[in-house]
Protein backbone atom coordinates (compact mmCIF):
# COMPACT_ATOMS: atom_id res chain seq x y z
CA UNK A 1 0.00 0.00 0.00
CA UNK A 2 2.86 2.34 0.74
CA UNK A 3 4.17 2.13 -2.81
CA UNK A 4 0.68 2.58 -4.25
CA UNK A 5 0.15 5.75 -2.20
CA UNK A 6 3.57 6.97 -3.30
CA UNK A 7 2.72 6.38 -6.96
CA UNK A 8 -0.60 8.18 -6.54
CA UNK A 9 1.10 11.15 -4.94
CA UNK A 10 3.64 11.31 -7.78
CA UNK A 11 0.88 11.17 -10.40
CA UNK A 12 -1.10 13.90 -8.64
CA UNK A 13 1.97 16.11 -8.38
CA UNK A 14 2.73 15.53 -12.06
CA UNK A 15 -0.80 16.54 -13.04
CA UNK A 16 -0.58 19.65 -10.88
CA UNK A 17 2.77 20.61 -12.38
CA UNK A 18 1.46 20.03 -15.88
CA UNK A 19 -1.66 22.09 -15.20
CA UNK A 20 0.48 24.86 -13.77
CA UNK A 21 2.78 24.78 -16.76
CA UNK A 22 -0.05 24.77 -19.28
CA UNK A 23 -1.29 28.09 -17.94
CA UNK A 24 0.83 29.86 -20.52
CA UNK A 25 0.12 33.31 -21.99
CA UNK A 26 -0.41 33.23 -25.73
CA UNK A 27 0.59 36.08 -28.02
CA UNK A 28 -0.01 36.02 -31.76
CA UNK A 29 3.22 36.28 -33.72
CA UNK A 30 3.33 38.85 -36.51
CA UNK A 31 3.37 37.38 -40.01
CA UNK A 32 5.19 39.72 -42.42
CA UNK A 33 3.62 40.82 -45.67
CA UNK A 34 5.68 39.32 -48.50
CA UNK A 35 3.64 40.64 -51.41
CA UNK A 36 5.69 42.51 -54.00
CA UNK A 37 4.66 43.87 -57.42
CA UNK A 38 4.92 41.48 -60.33
CA UNK A 39 7.32 43.65 -62.29
CA UNK A 40 9.19 46.96 -62.46
CA UNK A 41 7.27 49.51 -64.53
CA UNK A 42 5.44 46.77 -66.41
CA UNK A 43 8.69 45.13 -67.62
CA UNK A 44 8.32 41.35 -67.22
CA UNK A 45 11.73 40.27 -68.46
CA UNK A 46 12.99 37.74 -65.90
CA UNK A 47 16.65 38.22 -66.84
CA UNK A 48 18.41 39.64 -63.78
CA UNK A 49 21.88 41.20 -64.05
CA UNK A 50 22.30 40.84 -60.28
CA UNK A 51 22.82 37.11 -60.74
CA UNK A 52 25.99 37.71 -62.76
CA UNK A 53 29.41 37.17 -61.24
CA UNK A 54 30.88 40.56 -60.38
CA UNK A 55 34.01 39.83 -62.43
CA UNK A 56 31.89 39.32 -65.53
CA UNK A 57 29.79 42.37 -64.72
CA UNK A 58 32.57 44.95 -64.45
CA UNK A 59 34.94 43.51 -67.10
CA UNK A 60 37.85 45.72 -66.02
CA UNK A 61 40.92 43.72 -65.08
CA UNK A 62 42.43 46.61 -63.11
CA UNK A 63 39.26 47.08 -61.06
CA UNK A 64 38.94 43.31 -60.55
CA UNK A 65 42.53 43.12 -59.25
CA UNK A 66 41.81 45.98 -56.84
CA UNK A 67 38.66 44.27 -55.53
CA UNK A 68 40.48 40.95 -55.09
CA UNK A 69 43.12 42.69 -52.99
CA UNK A 70 40.45 44.32 -50.82
CA UNK A 71 38.59 41.04 -50.26
CA UNK A 72 41.81 39.55 -48.88
CA UNK A 73 42.94 42.45 -46.71
CA UNK A 74 39.88 44.47 -45.68
CA UNK A 75 39.66 44.76 -41.88
CA UNK A 76 35.85 44.95 -41.76
CA UNK A 77 35.56 41.58 -43.49
CA UNK A 78 38.09 40.12 -41.06
CA UNK A 79 36.01 41.36 -38.13
CA UNK A 80 32.86 39.89 -39.65
CA UNK A 81 34.62 36.57 -40.16
CA UNK A 82 35.20 36.39 -36.40
CA UNK A 83 31.54 37.23 -35.77
CA UNK A 84 30.63 34.25 -37.92
CA UNK A 85 32.95 32.06 -35.85
CA UNK A 86 31.20 33.26 -32.70
CA UNK A 87 27.82 32.35 -34.20
CA UNK A 88 29.12 28.94 -35.25
CA UNK A 89 30.35 28.27 -31.71
CA UNK A 90 26.91 29.25 -30.40
CA UNK A 91 25.34 26.60 -32.63
CA UNK A 92 27.67 23.94 -31.24
CA UNK A 93 26.90 25.10 -27.71
CA UNK A 94 23.13 24.89 -28.25
CA UNK A 95 23.46 21.48 -29.83
CA UNK A 96 25.29 20.18 -26.79
CA UNK A 97 22.59 21.37 -24.41
CA UNK A 98 20.02 18.76 -25.46
CA UNK A 99 22.53 15.90 -25.36
CA UNK A 100 23.44 14.07 -22.10
CA UNK A 101 26.26 15.59 -20.06
CA UNK A 102 28.73 12.95 -18.82
CA UNK A 103 31.74 13.45 -16.57
CA UNK A 104 34.32 11.40 -14.70
CA UNK A 105 34.78 12.22 -11.05
CA UNK A 106 37.53 11.19 -8.69
CA UNK A 107 37.87 12.24 -5.10
CA UNK A 108 40.05 11.72 -2.07
CA UNK A 109 39.21 12.84 1.46
CA UNK A 110 40.16 12.37 5.09
CA UNK A 111 37.88 12.73 8.10
CA UNK A 112 38.51 12.45 11.85
CA UNK A 113 35.44 12.22 14.08
CA UNK A 114 35.71 13.01 17.77
CA UNK A 115 35.64 9.92 20.03
CA UNK A 116 32.88 11.38 22.20
CA UNK A 117 30.54 12.23 19.34
CA UNK A 118 27.68 10.21 17.97
CA UNK A 119 29.44 9.29 14.73
CA UNK A 120 32.78 8.73 16.50
CA UNK A 121 31.18 6.38 19.02
CA UNK A 122 29.39 4.44 16.25
CA UNK A 123 32.60 4.09 14.21
CA UNK A 124 34.35 2.78 17.34
CA UNK A 125 31.81 -0.05 17.68
CA UNK A 126 31.57 -1.05 14.00
CA UNK A 127 33.81 -3.68 12.48
CA UNK A 128 34.70 -4.03 8.80
CA UNK A 129 35.57 -7.63 9.33
CA UNK A 130 35.90 -9.67 12.46
CA UNK A 131 38.46 -7.99 14.64
CA UNK A 132 39.04 -5.13 12.16
CA UNK A 133 37.57 -1.70 13.03
CA UNK A 134 37.18 1.38 10.89
CA UNK A 135 40.48 3.20 10.40
CA UNK A 136 41.02 6.39 12.34
CA UNK A 137 41.19 8.89 10.75
CA UNK A 138 38.69 7.75 8.12
CA UNK A 139 39.67 8.20 4.46
CA UNK A 140 37.24 8.53 1.54
CA UNK A 141 38.24 7.40 -1.98
CA UNK A 142 35.83 7.67 -4.94
CA UNK A 143 35.98 7.30 -8.71
CA UNK A 144 33.01 7.05 -11.08
CA UNK A 145 31.09 8.11 -14.16
CA UNK A 146 28.15 10.47 -13.69
CA UNK A 147 25.63 11.86 -16.16
CA UNK A 148 22.81 14.40 -16.27
CA UNK A 149 20.28 14.79 -19.03
CA UNK A 150 17.41 17.21 -19.50
CA UNK A 151 14.93 15.43 -21.74
CA UNK A 152 13.71 17.89 -24.34
CA UNK A 153 10.05 16.90 -24.14
CA UNK A 154 8.82 20.31 -25.38
CA UNK A 155 11.52 20.75 -28.06
CA UNK A 156 12.77 23.82 -26.21
CA UNK A 157 16.45 22.99 -26.48
CA UNK A 158 16.10 21.79 -30.05
CA UNK A 159 14.41 25.04 -31.07
CA UNK A 160 17.08 27.08 -29.30
CA UNK A 161 19.67 25.23 -31.37
CA UNK A 162 17.74 25.94 -34.57
CA UNK A 163 17.49 29.61 -33.60
CA UNK A 164 21.27 29.74 -33.13
CA UNK A 165 21.73 28.02 -36.51
CA UNK A 166 19.48 30.63 -38.16
CA UNK A 167 21.52 33.43 -36.62
CA UNK A 168 24.70 31.79 -37.84
CA UNK A 169 23.32 31.68 -41.37
CA UNK A 170 22.16 35.28 -40.95
CA UNK A 171 25.70 36.30 -40.00
CA UNK A 172 27.04 34.69 -43.17
CA UNK A 173 24.45 36.60 -45.19
CA UNK A 174 25.53 39.73 -43.34
CA UNK A 175 29.06 39.12 -44.52
CA UNK A 176 27.82 38.61 -48.08
CA UNK A 177 26.02 41.94 -47.84
CA UNK A 178 29.20 43.58 -46.57
CA UNK A 179 31.11 42.08 -49.51
CA UNK A 180 28.61 43.57 -51.96
CA UNK A 181 28.87 46.93 -50.17
CA UNK A 182 32.67 46.80 -50.27
CA UNK A 183 32.77 45.93 -53.97
CA UNK A 184 30.34 48.75 -54.71
CA UNK A 185 32.36 51.27 -52.70
CA UNK A 186 35.61 50.28 -54.41
CA UNK A 187 33.97 50.47 -57.83
CA UNK A 188 32.54 53.92 -57.09
CA UNK A 189 35.93 55.26 -56.00
CA UNK A 190 37.63 53.65 -58.99
CA UNK A 191 35.18 55.26 -61.44
CA UNK A 192 35.49 58.56 -59.60
CA UNK A 193 39.25 58.45 -60.13
CA UNK A 194 38.75 57.88 -63.85
CA UNK A 195 36.48 60.91 -64.07
CA UNK A 196 38.84 63.07 -62.00
CA UNK A 197 41.73 62.11 -64.27
CA UNK A 198 39.69 63.17 -67.27
CA UNK A 199 38.63 66.39 -65.54
CA UNK A 200 42.27 67.23 -64.79
CA UNK A 201 43.11 66.59 -68.42
CA UNK A 202 40.31 68.94 -69.58
CA UNK A 203 41.49 71.65 -67.18
CA UNK A 204 45.05 71.32 -68.48
CA UNK A 205 43.77 71.69 -72.03
CA UNK A 206 41.82 74.80 -71.04
CA UNK A 207 44.88 76.23 -69.33
CA UNK A 208 46.68 75.89 -72.62
CA UNK A 209 43.83 77.52 -74.56
CA UNK A 210 43.49 80.35 -72.09
CA UNK A 211 47.24 80.91 -71.94
CA UNK A 212 47.22 81.39 -75.69
CA UNK A 213 44.32 83.83 -75.32
CA UNK A 214 46.28 85.82 -72.72
CA UNK A 215 49.23 86.00 -75.11
CA UNK A 216 46.99 87.33 -77.88
CA UNK A 217 45.32 90.02 -75.75
CA UNK A 218 48.71 91.19 -74.49
CA UNK A 219 49.83 91.64 -78.07
CA UNK A 220 46.67 93.56 -78.85
CA UNK A 221 47.21 95.77 -75.80
CA UNK A 222 50.73 96.48 -77.01
CA UNK A 223 49.18 97.51 -80.34
CA UNK A 224 46.77 99.77 -78.42
CA UNK A 225 43.79 97.77 -79.60
CA UNK A 226 42.77 96.65 -76.08
CA UNK A 227 43.01 98.06 -72.58
CA UNK A 228 44.60 96.61 -69.46
CA UNK A 229 41.10 95.65 -68.32
CA UNK A 230 40.86 92.99 -71.04
CA UNK A 231 44.28 91.63 -70.13
CA UNK A 232 43.33 91.43 -66.46
CA UNK A 233 40.05 89.64 -67.22
CA UNK A 234 41.78 87.01 -69.37
CA UNK A 235 44.56 86.48 -66.82
CA UNK A 236 42.03 86.19 -63.98
CA UNK A 237 40.14 83.49 -65.86
CA UNK A 238 43.41 81.63 -66.48
CA UNK A 239 44.28 81.77 -62.78
CA UNK A 240 40.79 80.53 -61.87
CA UNK A 241 41.22 77.49 -64.15
CA UNK A 242 44.65 76.77 -62.68
CA UNK A 243 43.15 76.97 -59.20
CA UNK A 244 40.54 74.37 -60.15
CA UNK A 245 43.38 71.97 -60.91
CA UNK A 246 44.55 72.03 -57.28
CA UNK A 247 41.10 71.08 -56.03
CA UNK A 248 40.89 68.21 -58.51
CA UNK A 249 44.37 66.98 -57.56
CA UNK A 250 43.33 66.94 -53.90
CA UNK A 251 40.20 64.94 -54.75
CA UNK A 252 42.37 62.44 -56.63
CA UNK A 253 44.66 62.03 -53.60
CA UNK A 254 41.69 61.45 -51.29
CA UNK A 255 40.07 58.96 -53.67
CA UNK A 256 43.34 57.03 -53.98
CA UNK A 257 43.80 56.97 -50.21
CA UNK A 258 40.20 55.79 -49.77
CA UNK A 259 40.93 52.86 -52.09
CA UNK A 260 44.14 52.10 -50.19
CA UNK A 261 42.18 52.04 -46.94
CA UNK A 262 39.54 49.72 -48.38
CA UNK A 263 42.30 47.49 -49.74
CA UNK A 264 43.92 47.27 -46.30
CA UNK A 265 47.30 48.59 -47.46
CA UNK A 266 49.31 51.67 -46.56
CA UNK A 267 51.07 52.09 -49.86
CA UNK A 268 49.81 50.65 -53.11
CA UNK A 269 49.67 52.35 -56.52
CA UNK A 270 46.09 52.72 -57.76
CA UNK A 271 46.32 51.82 -61.43
CA UNK A 272 43.22 52.58 -63.48
CA UNK A 273 42.05 52.88 -67.04
CA UNK A 274 41.34 56.17 -68.76
CA UNK A 275 37.75 57.28 -69.11
CA UNK A 276 38.01 57.35 -72.90
CA UNK A 277 38.93 53.64 -73.02
CA UNK A 278 36.14 52.57 -70.66
CA UNK A 279 32.69 51.43 -71.72
CA UNK A 280 30.02 52.38 -69.18
CA UNK A 281 27.36 50.10 -70.66
CA UNK A 282 24.30 50.74 -68.49
CA UNK A 283 21.72 50.24 -71.23
CA UNK A 284 22.14 46.47 -71.24
CA UNK A 285 21.47 46.00 -67.49
CA UNK A 286 18.37 43.88 -66.80
CA UNK A 287 16.38 44.29 -63.61
CA UNK A 288 14.35 41.06 -63.74
CA UNK A 289 11.28 40.85 -61.48
CA UNK A 290 10.85 42.01 -57.83
CA UNK A 291 10.33 38.47 -56.49
CA UNK A 292 13.96 37.71 -57.32
CA UNK A 293 15.06 40.17 -54.63
CA UNK A 294 13.94 37.68 -51.97
CA UNK A 295 16.58 35.28 -53.25
CA UNK A 296 19.31 37.53 -54.63
CA UNK A 297 19.81 40.18 -51.95
CA UNK A 298 21.84 39.10 -48.91
CA UNK A 299 20.25 41.73 -46.65
CA UNK A 300 16.78 40.36 -47.43
CA UNK A 301 17.87 36.81 -46.71
CA UNK A 302 19.59 37.97 -43.53
CA UNK A 303 16.38 39.64 -42.33
CA UNK A 304 14.43 36.48 -43.18
CA UNK A 305 16.79 34.28 -41.15
CA UNK A 306 16.72 36.69 -38.22
CA UNK A 307 12.92 36.55 -38.32
CA UNK A 308 13.05 32.73 -38.28
CA UNK A 309 15.34 32.87 -35.23
CA UNK A 310 12.99 35.33 -33.49
CA UNK A 311 10.01 33.03 -34.14
CA UNK A 312 11.90 30.15 -32.51
CA UNK A 313 12.91 32.34 -29.57
CA UNK A 314 9.23 32.97 -28.84
CA UNK A 315 8.54 29.23 -28.76
CA UNK A 316 11.55 28.67 -26.50
CA UNK A 317 10.40 31.41 -24.12
CA UNK A 318 6.91 29.93 -24.06
CA UNK A 319 8.28 26.46 -23.27
CA UNK A 320 9.87 27.86 -20.10
CA UNK A 321 6.38 27.87 -18.53
CA UNK A 322 6.10 24.09 -18.96
CA UNK A 323 7.55 21.45 -16.62
CA UNK A 324 11.01 20.13 -17.43
CA UNK A 325 12.13 16.53 -16.97
CA UNK A 326 15.66 15.73 -15.87
CA UNK A 327 17.48 12.45 -15.30
CA UNK A 328 20.60 11.95 -13.21
CA UNK A 329 22.61 8.74 -13.10
CA UNK A 330 25.99 7.56 -11.88
CA UNK A 331 28.12 4.46 -11.39
CA UNK A 332 31.51 4.01 -9.77
CA UNK A 333 33.48 2.86 -6.78
CA UNK A 334 33.67 4.40 -3.30
CA UNK A 335 35.41 3.18 -0.17
CA UNK A 336 37.15 4.33 2.97
CA UNK A 337 40.30 2.35 2.16
CA UNK A 338 42.15 2.42 -1.19
CA UNK A 339 42.74 -1.35 -0.92
CA UNK A 340 38.97 -1.99 -1.19
CA UNK A 341 38.36 0.44 -4.10
CA UNK A 342 37.90 -2.09 -6.93
CA UNK A 343 36.09 -4.73 -4.91
CA UNK A 344 32.43 -5.53 -5.73
CA UNK A 345 31.35 -4.31 -2.32
CA UNK A 346 32.60 -0.80 -3.22
CA UNK A 347 30.39 -0.43 -6.29
CA UNK A 348 27.85 2.40 -6.16
CA UNK A 349 25.19 3.47 -8.62
CA UNK A 350 22.22 5.77 -8.67
CA UNK A 351 19.53 6.95 -11.02
CA UNK A 352 16.87 9.57 -10.40
CA UNK A 353 14.40 11.65 -12.32
CA UNK A 354 12.78 14.95 -11.42
CA UNK A 355 10.08 17.18 -12.83
CA UNK A 356 10.42 20.91 -12.31
CA UNK A 357 7.83 23.57 -13.07
CA UNK A 358 8.13 27.31 -12.34
CA UNK A 359 6.02 28.52 -9.45
CA UNK A 360 7.33 31.62 -7.72
CA UNK A 361 9.50 33.14 -10.48
CA UNK A 362 6.86 33.17 -13.21
CA UNK A 363 7.02 36.96 -13.54
CA UNK A 364 10.60 36.73 -14.78
CA UNK A 365 9.57 34.05 -17.29
CA UNK A 366 6.62 36.18 -18.43
CA UNK A 367 8.95 39.13 -18.92
CA UNK A 368 11.31 37.00 -21.03
CA UNK A 369 8.35 35.77 -23.08
CA UNK A 370 7.07 39.33 -23.59
CA UNK A 371 10.53 40.46 -24.69
CA UNK A 372 10.85 37.58 -27.14
CA UNK A 373 7.42 38.38 -28.60
CA UNK A 374 8.34 42.06 -28.99
CA UNK A 375 11.61 41.12 -30.74
CA UNK A 376 9.63 38.86 -33.07
CA UNK A 377 7.43 41.79 -34.08
CA UNK A 378 10.53 43.91 -34.62
CA UNK A 379 12.11 41.24 -36.79
CA UNK A 380 8.92 40.87 -38.87
CA UNK A 381 8.64 44.63 -39.43
CA UNK A 382 12.36 44.83 -40.22
CA UNK A 383 11.91 42.07 -42.81
CA UNK A 384 9.06 43.98 -44.45
CA UNK A 385 11.10 47.16 -44.35
CA UNK A 386 14.11 45.48 -45.95
CA UNK A 387 12.01 44.12 -48.81
CA UNK A 388 10.41 47.53 -49.39
CA UNK A 389 13.80 49.24 -49.32
CA UNK A 390 15.19 46.73 -51.81
CA UNK A 391 12.27 47.29 -54.17
CA UNK A 392 12.46 51.09 -54.04
CA UNK A 393 16.25 50.95 -54.51
CA UNK A 394 15.79 49.10 -57.77
CA UNK A 395 13.05 51.49 -58.92
CA UNK A 396 15.29 54.50 -58.29
CA UNK A 397 18.26 53.00 -60.12
CA UNK A 398 16.17 51.85 -63.10
CA UNK A 399 14.83 55.39 -63.40
CA UNK A 400 18.37 56.78 -63.25
CA UNK A 401 19.42 54.60 -66.18
CA UNK A 402 16.88 56.28 -68.46
CA UNK A 403 17.27 59.81 -67.13
CA UNK A 404 21.07 59.90 -67.08
CA UNK A 405 21.21 58.37 -70.56
CA UNK A 406 18.97 61.12 -71.90
CA UNK A 407 20.84 63.74 -69.88
CA UNK A 408 24.18 62.60 -71.29
CA UNK A 409 22.87 62.82 -74.86
CA UNK A 410 21.52 66.33 -74.30
CA UNK A 411 24.60 67.61 -72.49
CA UNK A 412 26.91 66.13 -75.16
CA UNK A 413 25.12 68.20 -77.79
CA UNK A 414 25.49 71.28 -75.61
CA UNK A 415 29.24 70.67 -75.19
CA UNK A 416 29.69 70.27 -78.95
CA UNK A 417 27.92 73.57 -79.60
CA UNK A 418 29.91 75.46 -76.97
CA UNK A 419 33.25 74.03 -78.14
CA UNK A 420 32.35 75.20 -81.63
CA UNK A 421 31.31 78.56 -80.19
CA UNK A 422 34.72 79.00 -78.54
CA UNK A 423 36.41 78.67 -81.90
CA UNK A 424 33.92 81.06 -83.52
CA UNK A 425 34.30 83.61 -80.72
CA UNK A 426 38.10 83.54 -80.99
CA UNK A 427 37.98 84.08 -84.74
CA UNK A 428 35.50 86.94 -84.40
CA UNK A 429 37.58 88.48 -81.64
CA UNK A 430 40.75 88.31 -83.72
CA UNK A 431 38.84 89.94 -86.58
CA UNK A 432 37.63 92.67 -84.22
CA UNK A 433 34.03 91.61 -84.75
CA UNK A 434 33.39 90.37 -81.18
CA UNK A 435 33.95 91.81 -77.74
CA UNK A 436 36.47 90.10 -75.44
CA UNK A 437 33.69 89.58 -72.88
CA UNK A 438 31.98 87.25 -75.35
CA UNK A 439 35.17 85.20 -75.63
CA UNK A 440 35.51 84.94 -71.86
CA UNK A 441 31.87 83.99 -71.38
CA UNK A 442 31.98 81.37 -74.12
CA UNK A 443 35.16 79.80 -72.74
CA UNK A 444 33.70 79.66 -69.24
CA UNK A 445 30.42 78.15 -70.45
CA UNK A 446 32.27 75.53 -72.50
CA UNK A 447 34.42 74.52 -69.52
CA UNK A 448 31.41 74.32 -67.20
CA UNK A 449 29.51 72.22 -69.73
CA UNK A 450 32.43 69.79 -70.03
CA UNK A 451 32.58 69.49 -66.25
CA UNK A 452 28.82 68.90 -66.10
CA UNK A 453 29.15 66.21 -68.77
CA UNK A 454 31.81 64.46 -66.70
CA UNK A 455 29.54 64.62 -63.66
CA UNK A 456 26.78 62.95 -65.67
CA UNK A 457 29.22 60.24 -66.76
CA UNK A 458 30.15 59.70 -63.12
CA UNK A 459 26.48 59.39 -62.18
CA UNK A 460 26.04 56.84 -64.96
CA UNK A 461 28.93 54.81 -63.58
CA UNK A 462 27.53 55.05 -60.06
CA UNK A 463 24.15 53.95 -61.40
CA UNK A 464 25.80 50.88 -62.90
CA UNK A 465 27.26 50.08 -59.48
CA UNK A 466 24.13 50.88 -57.47
CA UNK A 467 21.71 49.00 -59.73
CA UNK A 468 23.90 45.91 -59.64
CA UNK A 469 24.05 46.06 -55.85
CA UNK A 470 20.31 46.77 -55.58
CA UNK A 471 19.55 43.69 -57.65
CA UNK A 472 21.57 41.57 -55.21
CA UNK A 473 24.82 41.37 -57.15
CA UNK A 474 28.37 41.78 -55.92
CA UNK A 475 28.75 38.98 -53.37
CA UNK A 476 28.69 35.90 -55.62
Amino acid sequence: MTNQYLYKIIIILFILLLALGCNVPQKAMKIPNLEVPESYQHAKDTTNSGQMDWRAYYEDELLIALIDTALKNNQELTILAQEIEISRAEVRSRKGEYLPFAEIRAGLGLEKEGRYTRFGAVDEQLEIREGQHFPDPLSDVMVGLFSTWEIDIWKKLHRAKRAAASRYLASTEGRNFMVSQLIAEISESYFELMVLDKLLEILEQNVGIQSEAVRVVRQQKSAARLSQLAVNRFEAQLLNTKNLQYDVKQQIVEAENRLKFLSGKFEAPIIRKSLDSSDIGIDDIRSGIPAQLLVNRPDVRQAELELAAANLDVQVARANFLPSLGIKAGVGFRTFAPAFLLQPESILYNIAGDIIAPLVNRNAIKAAYTSASARQVQAAVHYEQTILRAYTDVLNQVSKVDNYTNSYTTKSREVDLLVESVSIANNLFNAARADYAEVLLTQREALEAKMDLLEIQLQQMHTKVHLYRSLGGGWN
